[in-house]
């Protein structure tokens, strides 16, 4: 669902801009919440996962193909605003290097594919794991549905950018119903690898699931035959399975061989909103890529004849720029919540204990 440059207007794309860049700003600040030394890696490396997947086209229907999004991926495996953020850095070095998504409408991108799909996933997600078990499958389940609901949600949302600041004249009542139809079949997708992702996560280091904490069991007590939570109990450890440092490669090999040999078999189709844009007359006034003729536009290496060759060295490049651009993001942003805590606050804290402990 890459908006190119020319389908949004100057005006709409301009206040998508300004609504990005509050919603990075905000996220900036919200993720010093939810990044610490074991999880500021790991968002590096959804992010370069979400750009891998990103280029396995699935089809969807006759002639149409549809790809992750990863909004509700990014924000159930390491947070809301971390997941704002992680879309984002993947919106930005797809439009910067590989051409992928106008960089006028970078601003409309955010907001559909990191914003929207971010909220409404999260927001879902959290309602399911209010209601359902406290279980493992439980999370993976809430996470198939969030997925599922995000990618109309976004569809529904570039219908109403559209509707507003739209450059060609059509219908936006047919535009709305070919976007969500076809975005659906797109969703479903969407769900099955979310899930798949999340469950496997969980199967090795539940830990590290944002979306997952506070399912731990707590110490219960049998008092006059029934099961009551012992008093001052805190939850029991999460055994894990598999070390950081592995779960890391693991995930980091696996992205590479996705968007390195696996890319080379996705569907040539045009996506969703490249067929409805087709379609429906929306890509009339679509402009050439501002960065059209650069050594990585459309995914392949410059000068390099081999198809697969091209298309692979390509994929291994933005996944290795990704991970070191989203892990330089995180960590920077971990290391500004690790300088926020005032010593000033701890000096305080540390006077006042003699005073209580003599009391």
């Amino acid at each position: 669902m890459h908006v190119p440059d020319g389908f949004i207007n100057a005006p709409t794309s301009a206040a998508t801009g300004v609504i990005a860049a509050g919603a990075v700003a905000v996220s900036l600040r919200g993720a010093r919440r939810e990044l610490d030394e074991r999880t500021a890696p790991l968002a590096g490396l959804v992010a370069a996962f979400i750009f891998a997947v990103q280029m396995l086209n699935f089809p969807v229907a006759a002639g149409t193909s549809g790809h992750l999004l990863g909004g509700a991926l990014a924000a159930i495996l390491v947070g809301p605003y971390t997941g704002v953020l992680c879309v984002s850095v993947v919106l930005l070095m797809q439009g910067i290097l590989f051409a992928d998504g106008g960089l006028t409408a970078l601003g409309v991108n955010i907001t559909n594919m990191g914003i929207v799909t971010v909220v409404v996933a999260y927001a879902l997600f959290r309602g399911l794991v209010k209601v359902l078990p406290r279980t493992r499958r439980s999370v993976t389940a809430a996470s198939f549905v969030a997925a599922l609901v995000s990618v109309p949600a976004a569809a529904l949302a570039f219908t109403l950018m559209y509707a507003v600041g739209g450059t060609t004249d059509v219908s936006i009542g047919k535009v709305a119903t070919a976007m969500v139809g076809v975005h659906v079949l797109i969703g479903i997708g969407e769900a099955v690898i979310t899930a798949l992702t999340v469950g496997a996560v969980i199967a090795v280091r539940p830990d590290l699931v944002h979306g997952a904490r506070g399912l731990e069991q707590k110490l219960k007590l049998r008092v006059n035959g029934e099961l009551v939570d012992a008093p001052g109990a805190e939850p029991a450890p999460v055994a894990a399975r598999t070390s950081r440092r592995t779960l890391w490669i693991t995930g980091l090999v696996t992205s590479l061989v996705l968007a390195g040999f696996v890319s080379f078999y996705a569907s040539a189709d045009p996506d969703g909103l490249e067929k409805v844009a087709s379609d429906h007359g929306i890509d009339k006034q679509a402009e050439e890529h501002a960065v059209a003729d650069s050594p990585l536009a459309d995914y392949g290496v410059k000068d390099v004849d081999d198809a697969r060759l091209s298309g692979g060295l390509a994929g291994v490049i933005g996944v290795g720029v990704t991970v070191v651009a989203g892990t330089g993001v995180f960590w920077a942003v971990r290391r500004r919540r690790t300088a926020d805590a005032s010593p000033t606050a701890v000096e305080g804290s540390s006077a006042e204990q003699p005073a209580r402990e003599n009391v």
